[in-house]
């Protein structure tokens, strides 16, 4: 694993290409609903216990990475769309969309609050923690 020297993103490979920005998980909940923040932290709370795992702000998005990126966060006006990778696609009513992606299914689930991340998407979400740690 490599961190950034400039933005301390942490990354599989040293010296990968990517866009330095200067930006905080925080910065990404401005202007975003309470209920959202509140989603945000239980999400944490379930899955940073996974070890390795570091979470790090690009652009408009927060990345959680183990040997690679695994989970992809993007805080929407009303929801946080939470988007993971597997081999295959998972055949489950959760998904907002499954998409191919190289050798790989985007999977993602959209949630407006704490309560909606239940038992049954942190069992997915792991998944796409352990796909990616193959």
């Amino acid at each position: 694993m490599w961190t950034c020297p400039k933005c301390e993103r942490v990354f599989k490979t040293p010296n990968q290409m990517h866009s330095c920005v200067n930006i905080t998980i925080d910065d990404l909940f401005i202007d975003r609903p309470d209920h959202l923040v509140l989603a945000f932290d239980a999400l944490l709370n379930a899955v940073m216990g996974w070890e390795p795992n570091h979470v790090g702000a690009s652009k408009n998005a927060i990345v959680f990475t183990n040997k690679k990126a695994w989970l992809i966060v993007r805080p929407m006006k009303k929801e946080l769309d939470l988007k993971f990778y597997h081999g295959e696609p998972i055949d489950d009513t959760i998904f907002k969309k499954i998409t191919e992606y190289r050798s790989a299914y985007a999977h993602h689930i959209r949630i407006r609050d704490e309560q909606q991340l239940n038992e049954h998407i942190v069992e997915l979400l792991r998944k796409g923690y352990d796909y990616a740690m193959k």
